[in-house]
Formats: structure tokens, C-alpha cells, sequence
């Protein structure tokens, strides 16, 4: 049973909504995981810098608190070894990478949906589809894992709209 024309490309249209969407919400959790990690790295490394500063006054004063400044010398310590540890800038530069990738991929499937694959030769519209699933399979093993709050922020923020991209609207004069 042959199946014809107009099913087929329909079918590819619907495949390359996906892509879109699937790029989308992965885009949006990487961008929510990095401003996280960009968060906590702004948190700690002030908290550490000013436990550090205050530590060094308390013990360098004359006032006998040089017990309390060795304790915040400790915590400003600790938190500079969970920040190595943790490596929060470069896990932001990563997610950063990853949403932007992401973002790539979103945009050819939504132009490749669109522009092309309504009058594009069917053939050809199938190997753009298969090149922007490996490219998102590829995305998929390589960007880490987001969290579950980044998985909600990003569901809120493409709920309310975030990530529209109204191009039904707008007619030309040709």
C-alpha cells in the first residue's frame, strides 16, 4: 500500500514539531539549571569571601575574638572547597552551552517545518529530519542532567509563553 504525498509530509511536519518541541523544553531546563548553578556560585563565594574578611579582622583585632574569626576562617574554608569541589561556574558555562545547542536545534526544526518541508522534495525533508535527530540524540548524551526545580521553572516559563514564536500572524505583501 502506497502512501501518498500530502500523509507523508504531513507526517514530517508533525515530526519536526517535535524536534522543536523536544529542543525547546530541553533548552529552557538547561538555561533554568545554569541560572541555578550561577546562583549558587554567586551565594557561596560571597558568603566565603566575607566569612574570609571578617575572620581576618576578628583575629588581627585586639578584642579577644579570635576564636569566633578561626571559626569563620573554617566555614570560609569549607565553602571554598565545596565551590572546587562543585565547580558551580563551570557546570553554568555548561548548561549555558548545552541550552544554546539546544536552541540551534529548535530553530532549524521550526524553519525545516515552516519554510521547508511544505514544499520541499519529500526525500530531502526526511534527511533534514534525520540530521536534526542526531543532533538532538547527540545533545541528549552529552548535556548533563537538569534538576527537578529546573525541570518546573522551565515548564512555568513555556507555559506562561516564554519561547513563543507567533509566525502564523504575519502576512507578506509579495
Amino acid at each position: 500500500m502506497e502512501i501518498d504525498e500530502g500523509a507523508r509530509r504531513k507526517g514530517l511536519v508533525r515530526e519536526f514539531s517535535e524536534v522543536e518541541d523536544r529542543a525547546k523544553w530541553s533548552a529552557q531546563g538547561q538555561f533554568e539549571q545554569a541560572k541555578g548553578w550561577q546562583k549558587f556560585n554567586l551565594w557561596l563565594g560571597s558568603l566565603s569571601a566575607a566569612s574570609a574578611a571578617v575572620s581576618g579582622a576578628l583575629v588581627l583585632a585586639p578584642s579577644g575574638l579570635d576564636i569566633i574569626g578561626g571559626v569563620l576562617a573554617l566555614f570560609a574554608a569549607a565553602g571554598g572547597a565545596v565551590m572546587t569541589v562543585v565547580n558551580a561556574s563551570q557546570r553554568a558555562t555548561g548548561a549555558t552551552t548545552a541550552a544554546n545547542a539546544y536552541l540551534e536545534i529548535q530553530n532549524a526544526a521550526r524553519r525545516a517545518r515552516l519554510v521547508d518541508a511544505p514544499w520541499a522534495d519529500l526525500e530531502k525533508s526526511r534527511a533534514v529530519l534525520e540530521g536534526l535527530t542526531e543532533r538532538i540524540d547527540e545533545q541528549n548524551r552529552s548535556a548533563e542532567p537538569i534538576s527537578r526545580r529546573a525541570y518546573r521553572k522551565a515548564g512555568r516559563n513555556i507555559k506562561a509563553g516564554g519561547q513563543t514564536t507567533d509566525l502564523e500572524g504575519l502576512t507578506t505583501n509579495a
